[in-house]
């Protein structure tokens, strides 16, 4: 038992060393209805592996990019795709924008972990001198904060922030 319980304490330590590939950029779900504009100009698929590395990297489980990651990448790879984007309002009405992910851990094509992810903000600080780029993202650094820490300890069927 004793040795059981030994091996739990160690394995979130060994995982982290183990590092994990995250895809950069991340794909947007292909039946996501994204406004054009939002996809163009905000660099959502590429400011969020990079949010996750930072994160992941605070939580120490090292991080590398791959052009595509899937259940057969070797090793931990990370497969995630934005499903949802919302930019509505603007700085006169108000901000809400938001973001939503799903992805899955695989260790050597083996579902470790999965998740579902969203973020929505509505600007901040003043909000109303921000564009919808800016302020979606703050969602991006959100979600990245919240995926990165579960990398440390990831779980199935997770629910990241603001569907916690």
């Amino acid at each position: 038992m004793l040795a059981a319980l030994m091996m739990l304490a160690v394995a979130p330590a060994a995982y982290a060393a183990d590092g994990v590939t995250v895809p950069r950029p991340v794909a947007f779900n292909e039946d996501a209805e994204i406004p054009k504009a939002v996809r163009a100009e905000c660099k959502l698929d590429e400011d969020l592996p990079d949010a996750i590395a930072a994160a992941a990297k605070e939580a120490s489980v090292p991080v590398t990019f791959a052009p595509q990651v899937t259940s057969a990448t070797a090793g931990r790879a990370l497969e995630i795709e934005i499903t949802d984007v919302a930019a509505d309002g603007n700085g006169f009405i108000g901000h809400r924008k938001s973001m939503s992910v799903r992805g899955k851990l695989y260790d050597n094509g083996q579902v470790v972990g999965s998740f579902k992810a969203r973020r929505t903000s509505m600007g901040g600080a003043f909000g109303g001198f921000k564009g919808n780029c800016a302020v979606l993202s703050r969602t991006v650094n959100a979600i990245g904060e919240d995926i990165g820490g579960w990398l440390a300890a990831p779980k199935m069927d997770s629910r990241l922030g603001d569907l916690e």
